[in-house]
């Protein structure tokens, strides 16, 4: 047999060795990382991240105070946050205390609460063994949405140095001979939009006074602008507790 000669096996080997090398090359990825990540989906956790910093934020929340509601047992007074035209939080800052009210209150007040926001209105049903409670959380809680309703829409939070961003503070508690009182205050744009008693006399004669009184210290509070307001009448002690206290708020707030 006639052996092959040695140049030509060399030219042959070397001749695969380079089709070889060829055929890996031309054999690359598809893609690479960074094309991956350019066409991620957008269900992608990076794409998810980007639409939340990048999105529209959440609607702005506002918080008002229902007219404390007077019963058999005690005072209750609800007090609500609204965002999107929707009641997210309601709570009662009063309630019947003391002796077997506590247990009562203890057990009817969260149950009220959830109703509240469940309802998205004052159309709850009172909780058995509370009856009175329940009739004054409704009415306090009325009182709160019919608020909400009047009151300006909240605008979306201002970014730094934005002016005319809402701002709620509460003043400092003043002493009075009936009891303390303390206001809280909501300023935009440099003017009060809220006014509310977080602290008013209470018990006998001074639920009454209280009833009558902080409302339309609230009121005025708000169409004066300032704590220059009238007393009224047959509550002199808390009308001037309610203004040394709405002045401090003011004075925190900047004037």
């Amino acid at each position: 047999m006639r052996k092959s000669h040695p140049i030509r096996r060399v030219v042959l080997t070397t001749a695969a060795t380079v089709s070889g090398i060829v055929l890996l090359l031309s054999l690359k990825p598809g893609s690479d990382p960074a094309s991956a990540a350019a066409g991620a989906a957008p269900g992608a956790p990076g794409a998810a991240q980007e639409s939340a910093q990048g999105g529209a934020g959440a609607a702005a929340a506002s918080t008002v105070t229902g007219d404390a509601a007077q019963t058999q047992y005690g005072t209750v007074q609800v007090r609500l946050t609204v965002a999107g035209g929707k009641i997210t939080k309601a709570e009662a800052v009063q309630a019947p205390k003391g002796g077997r009210s506590d247990s009562v209150t203890a057990d009817a007040v969260p149950k009220l609460n959830q109703e509240a926001v469940a309802a998205q209105g004052a159309d709850i049903d009172a909780v058995s063994g509370a009856t009175y409670t329940s009739a004054g959380y409704r009415q306090s809680l009325q009182s709160a949405i019919d608020k909400a309703k009047a009151a300006p829409a909240p605008s979306a939070p201002a970014s730094p140095g934005a002016g005319g961003a809402a701002r709620t503070v509460t003043g400092a508690v003043a002493q009075t001979q009936y009891g303390p009182v303390q206001v809280r205050v909501t300023v935009s744009g440099g003017r009060i939009t809220a006014a509310e008693a977080v602290q008013a006399p209470k018990g006998g004669e001074s639920d009454r006074k209280t009833a009558l009184a902080v409302p339309r210290l609230n009121r005025e509070a708000v169409a004066a602008g300032s704590a220059d307001i009238d007393s009224v009448s047959g509550a002199t002690y808390t009308s001037e507790g309610y203004k040394k206290s709405l002045q401090s708020a003011l004075d925190q707030a900047g004037g």
